[in-house]
């Protein structure tokens, strides 16, 4: 297993993956070494790692997911505003990087999820929340905006109304509002937290990874562009799994009514 100063990576024997944002003196924020070896996990060990199914992004501890950015080493850093242009494309590249990514990707949101560090929420397929958890994007309250993806993909979750509230004001959600909007999807005891996304990326990895990749990417595709060339999409997916190998064990095990093994081919 790599070993990183921010992060810790496990991977499990079914392909479950779980990486650990691991700066709970520092409430996870994303300082230090945090988002390149964020990049790195994801482009260079588990994309390189085909038996990879499912990846939990949970937070150390239990106050925090991820508090954003690290205001403390951030204060007095003002960079011209065309090298900060020019930097926060790798920002957005890693979110991007997570958002793509061809297995899908739990958010266990362990405690608050603020500024960056729901930007980086948002990145997942799925979020479960700890009930005590608390979501926000308060960048405003900095005199700066949500610049790590959060003013294009919070109005595209949950509408560009709602979304702009929160962005306007700053204000913290608790985790049922943010189920009830839509941001998350469940919200459970923080004792409960890790083993009901254990559950269902033990669920997923069972599945054929290539219909799931494609079923992600169809989606995400899908909403970006409107419904004709949605289907393409879905269309072009359809067809290259067609005679995968998965398939065939698919259909073969429905008909002799036994449990399906799927190796991703």
């Amino acid at each position: 297993m790599p070993e990183y100063e921010t992060l810790i990576y496990d991977r499990a024997d079914n392909g479950v993956a779980t990486i650990t944002l691991n700066r709970p003196d520092r409430m996870n924020t994303l300082g230090g070494a945090m988002k390149p070896e964020l990049y790195d996990v994801f482009q260079n060990v588990m994309l390189n790692d085909r038996g990879i199914r499912c990846v939990i992004l949970t937070g150390a501890g239990d106050r925090a997911f991820c508090a954003g950015a690290d205001i403390k080493e951030r204060a007095g850093n003002r960079p011209p505003r065309a090298e900060y242009y020019a930097k926060q494309k790798f920002t957005h590249d890693l979110t991007c990087l997570i958002e793509t990514f061809e297995r899908p990707v739990i958010a266990a949101i362990n405690g608050v999820a603020l500024g960056g560090g729901l930007e980086i929420a948002l990145c997942a397929d799925i979020r479960f929340a700890a009930d005590h958890a608390k979501l926000g994007l308060p960048e405003v309250n900095l005199g700066v905006l949500p610049a790590a993806g959060g003013t294009q993909r919070l109005p595209r979750l949950i509408g560009a109304p709602l979304a702009k509230e929160l962005m306007f004001t700053g204000r913290h959600i608790k985790a049922e509002e943010a189920m009830a909007l839509g941001i998350v999807s469940r919200v459970v005891p923080l004792a409960d937290l890790m083993q009901g996304a254990r559950n269902l990326a033990d669920e997923i990895a069972a599945k054929p990874p290539l219909s799931v990749a494609f079923i992600k990417q169809a989606v995400n595709s899908g909403l970006q562009v409107g419904m004709l060339e949605g289907l393409e999409y879905e269309r072009f997916g359809a067809a290259m799994i067609m005679d995968s190998a998965d398939r065939t064990e698919g259909m073969n095990a429905f008909l002799e009514k036994r449990k399906p093994v799927f190796r991703g081919d």
